[in-house]
C-alpha cells in the first residue's frame, strides 16, 4: 500500500511542475545574438572595421619585415664575413615575397668553407674593430690581442687591408705596446 501512496503523490505533483515550467518560460527575456544593440552596436562595428582595415595590415607588414631581417641580425651577431650579401638577400626576399628568406637564414648560420683560405679570416671587419676597442680599453687579454694581431697580419699578407682593418691593427699594436710597458717596468 505504501507504494500506491507514493505514486499518487508523484502524479499529484506533475501538474504543479508543468505550471512552474510554463511560468519560467514565460518569464524568460527575448533572445538576442549580440550583447550590444542600436547605436552601441554600430559604434562597435565601426571600430572593429577600422582595426581590421587599417591596424591589422600594418601589424602584418611590420611582423613580416621583422621576420625577414632576422638573418641579417644573426649574421651581424655572428660576425659573418659576408654580411653585406646576406643583407642584400634579405631585401630581395622582401621584394620577392619571402621566397629567398630560407636561403638567407641558412647562409647566416653557415660559415663559408673556402673564405678563410682566400682571405685569411672568417670574420667580418666589425669583429676586429670591436675587439680592437676592447683591447684599447684594457678589457681584452694580451694573449687574445696578440692572436688577433697575428690574424690581421696574415690577412695583410694575403691582400690589402681596408681602412677599418688597418685602424684595428694599429689599435691592437698600441694596446699590446701599452700592456708590455708596465710589464717591462715591473721586471726592471
Amino acid at each position: 500500500m505504501r507504494g500506491v501512496g507514493i505514486a499518487a503523490t508523484a502524479i499529484g505533483r506533475a501538474p504543479l511542475r508543468a505550471a512552474l515550467a510554463l511560468a519560467l518560460l514565460g518569464a524568460a527575456g527575448s533572445a538576442r545574438a549580440a550583447f550590444l544593440s542600436g547605436e552601441a552596436l554600430d559604434t562597435a562595428a565601426d571600430w572593429l572595421a577600422i582595426v581590421v582595415i587599417i591596424i591589422v595590415p600594418i601589424a602584418a607588414i611590420v611582423v613580416f619585415w621583422l621576420v625577414h631581417i632576422l638573418p641579417e641580425k644573426v649574421a651581424e651577431k655572428r660576425h659573418h664575413p659576408q654580411q653585406a650579401a646576406i643583407n642584400t638577400l634579405c631585401l630581395l626576399s622582401l621584394v620577392f615575397g619571402g621566397l629567398l628568406w630560407p636561403i638567407a637564414w641558412l647562409w647566416a648560420y653557415a660559415r663559408p668553407v673556402q673564405y678563410k683560405l682566400a682571405y685569411g679570416t672568417d670574420k667580418h671587419e666589425s669583429y676586429f674593430l670591436e675587439k680592437a676597442r676592447e683591447a684599447r680599453a684594457g678589457k681584452l687579454p694580451p694573449a687574445e690581442a696578440q692572436m688577433l694581431k697575428a690574424e690581421l697580419d696574415d690577412v695583410a699578407a694575403r691582400c690589402v687591408l681596408s681602412g677599418g682593418l688597418r685602424a684595428a691593427r694599429a689599435e691592437l699594436e698600441a694596446a699590446l705596446a701599452a700592456a708590455a710597458q708596465p710589464a717591462a717596468k715591473g721586471s726592471a
